[in-house]
């Protein structure tokens, strides 16, 4: 195990304090005013050698119970190769943020530049950003960037099938940006494209928010949408699984003018939740009105390839009036990590495991179905993860599924459940499910 990082010695200390010139901690802190420092000795347990320590984190960790994961709704699953984590905690990629002096910065350019061409063709688009906090506020960044580029048009709507947690962050967003959010309504689990239409055609919309698949898992038929956006000089914005595009039809394919989405699919763990990496893709004319930093390919003096920071138009670097954003610094760290999980995983590795998560979640909707005691909530098309009317009590059942060891799903109504399915999961553990039924 390499050990990174170690408390300072006495003698750094002194030398630290000497530099700063000051004689002691003391006077370093003086201008901390005395009532609100701590006098008091620190209530910490006794000392313990290297094996007590490891015996008693290892004591704590028991106490998580492990659950075999069916749930999704944002964070999936998903196998990460071993050799994802070793090159990720290479020292050079450990710490690495922004590069402020870009020029001497050439492996974190490199890495992003190579991000960014991946994110690119995932979805199909002309450029990506490198990059954003999660797929949430991509979104809403996103939304900013369609009220910026029309002419005084402040509201973007929104489908009801978009999963509610991006909604809520989108609407924080519009809050303290003036925006105006509406809503278009949801018909057996798909967008409304009748009420769609209505709403565009009332007029003042800078752009529209749809989700592939949408919340509930139902792959979505938007053919036409784009068409209506455009007509209406509003941008199209599409959410999506980034995992999900290595065999659906990307954003481009769909009219999008803007693409974005969580990365986490792409062999982050999921972690209690975080962190996570936002991707925002979109068409080259929108690239002024991008949040985030794009890193460009060149030649140096002797011709030989050289990466630069081709544009960052945040407020450390701009007028803050002008800044397009002041919170989209990275998560290069987590950029990093989906790239070098793309490269080991390839094209045909990406294409396989999304795959494998379809053909697993449709094996899992028909043996719930062959209970009896499940029926389909949407007699829609679906990816990886669908949603299932109990006939019974939900609460009971997923605590059934807790206490043998499975995340069962997500209560998503009070008799409906959303099940996800990833390369991950088995057949003997869909089937051992299943027999608790």
């Amino acid at each position: 195990m390499d050990y990174k990082f170690f408390p300072h010695t006495d003698e750094e200390l002194k030398e630290m304090l000497s530099v700063s010139g000051v004689e002691s901690l003391d006077a370093l802190y003086a201008d901390v005013p005395e009532d609100i420092r701590f006098k008091k000795e620190y209530d910490l347990p006794e000392a313990m050698s290297e094996i007590e320590v490891r015996k008693f984190f290892k004591k704590l960790g028991q106490e998580n119970k492990q659950l075999t994961c069916f749930a999704g709704a944002g964070v999936y699953d998903h196998y990460c190769p071993a050799m994802v984590n070793r090159i990720v905690q290479r020292s050079e990629f450990l710490t690495s943020y922004t590069p402020y002096q870009a020029e001497i910065s050439q492996g974190t350019l490199h890495y992003i530049f190579e991000y960014q061409s991946m994110m690119a063709e995932l979805t199909g688009m002309d450029i990506s950003n490198a990059s954003m906090y999660d797929g949430s506020t991509a979104t809403a960044e996103a939304a900013m960037m369609a009220v910026a580029s029309a002419k005084k048009c402040d509201t973007v709507l929104v489908s009801e099938t978009v999963d509610k947690k991006i909604l809520e962050v989108v609407n924080t967003y519009a809050h303290f940006h003036g925006m105006k959010i509406g809503m278009i309504a949801e018909k057996d689990g798909v967008t409304d494209k009748a009420d769609y239409e209505q709403k565009m055609t009332q007029g003042g919309v800078a752009g529209v928010i749809l989700q592939q698949p949408n919340y509930y898992g139902i792959v979505e038929d938007y053919t036409g949408f784009a068409d209506i956006a455009h007509a209406n000089k509003a941008l199209m914005i599409m959410n999506s699984v980034a995992a999900d595009l290595a065999v659906l039809k990307t954003p481009a394919e769909w009219g999008a003018d803007i693409a974005v989405g969580d990365g986490q699919s792409l062999g982050i763990p999921m972690q209690f939740g975080g962190p996570n990496v936002g991707y925002l893709c979109c068409k080259e004319k929108l690239i002024r009105k991008m949040p985030g930093r794009i890193v460009g390919m060149t030649k140096d003096s002797r011709g030989q390839r050289a990466f630069v920071l081709t544009l960052q138009a945040r407020e450390q670097h701009i007028r803050r009036q002008k800044a397009t954003s002041n919170i989209c610094s990275n998560q290069s760290l987590m950029a990093l990590f989906v790239t070098v999980y793309m490269s080991v995983m390839g094209k045909e590795g990406l294409k396989e495991a999304a795959e494998m998560s379809y053909a697993g979640a449709h094996y899992m909707m028909d043996c719930l179905v062959a209970t009896e005691k499940f029926k389909p909530t949407y007699d829609k098309p679906f990816f990886n993860e669908f949603c299932v009317d109990y006939d019974g009590d939900v609460d009971a059942l997923q605590q059934k599924f807790i206490d043998n060891g499975f995340m069962g799903g997500l209560k998503v109504g009070e008799h409906t459940i959303m099940f996800a399915v990833t390369e991950q999961r088995t057949k003997d553990e869909i089937d051992n499910l299943i027999k608790l039924i």
